[in-house]
C-alpha cells in the first residue's frame, strides 16, 4: 500500500517542495505582446450584471417550478436543475468574483463572492488566501491547500466528494474553529 502523502501547507513536503524548486515557480505566458493582452483582458461590467440576473432568475425560474410541482414527481427534474445550478453556478461565480474577473466595479465581484461563498459554505477570507496559494503553487504537495483528489486516491472520499459531504463537514469544522478564535498552523 502506498503511503499518503503530507498535504499539509506546514509539513515535510512543503519544505521539500521549496528545496527543489518546485514552488513559486515561474509559469508559461503567452507570446502575447503585453498592450494586446490588456486589450484582450479588458472588463466591463455588463456582461457581469447580466448574467448574475440570469443567474438569479434561473433560480427562480427552477426553485418556483419544483415548488409548484411539489409533492408530485414533475418536480423532481427542477429539484435536479436547480441542484445542479446551485452547485456548479455558485462554484464558477466564486471563482470569477474571487479573482476579480467577472465584473468591473470591485464592490461587485465582491458583493457576488460573498453570496457565492455563503451558497458554497466558503469563508470569503480564508478562501482568497486559500485560493491563492493554490495559483501560486497548483498541485504541488504542500504547497496548494486545494488539490482535490489526494493520493493514493480513496475511492469512498471521491464519491462522497460528488456530493460534497467531506467539503461541508470541513467547513463546518473551519467556521466553528476560527470562530472560537482559534488557527491552524496552515
Amino acid at each position: 500500500m502506498a503511503t499518503p502523502h503530507d498535504y499539509s501547507l506546514t509539513g515535510p513536503s512543503s519544505r521539500y517542495a521549496i528545496e527543489h524548486g518546485l514552488a513559486n515557480a515561474e509559469w508559461y505566458r503567452a507570446p502575447i505582446p503585453r498592450a494586446r493582452m490588456k486589450e484582450l483582458m479588458k472588463r466591463s461590467d455588463g456582461p457581469a450584471i447580466r448574467d448574475t440576473l440570469i443567474w438569479i432568475a434561473a433560480f427562480l425560474v427552477t426553485g418556483g417550478l419544483a415548488s409548484y410541482f411539489w409533492p408530485g414527481l414533475w418536480s423532481l427534474p427542477f429539484f435536479i436543475a436547480y441542484g445542479v445550478l446551485y452547485g456548479s453556478s455558485s462554484d464558477s461565480r466564486w471563482h470569477e468574483c474571487g479573482h476579480g474577473t467577472a465584473f468591473k466595479t470591485a464592490w461587485m465581484n465582491d458583493a457576488v463572492y460573498n453570496v457565492a461563498c455563503f451558497m458554497i459554505m466558503r469563508e470569503p477570507t480564508v478562501w482568497r488566501w486559500s485560493h491563492t496559494r493554490h495559483h501560486t503553487d497548483t498541485i504541488i504537495v504542500g504547497r496548494d491547500p486545494e488539490v482535490a483528489v489526494m493520493r493514493p486516491t480513496v475511492i469512498l472520499k471521491v464519491i462522497l466528494m460528488f456530493f460534497a459531504v467531506p467539503q461541508v463537514w470541513g467547513a463546518i469544522q473551519s467556521m466553528l474553529r476560527h470562530a472560537a478564535g482559534r488557527l491552524t498552523p496552515d
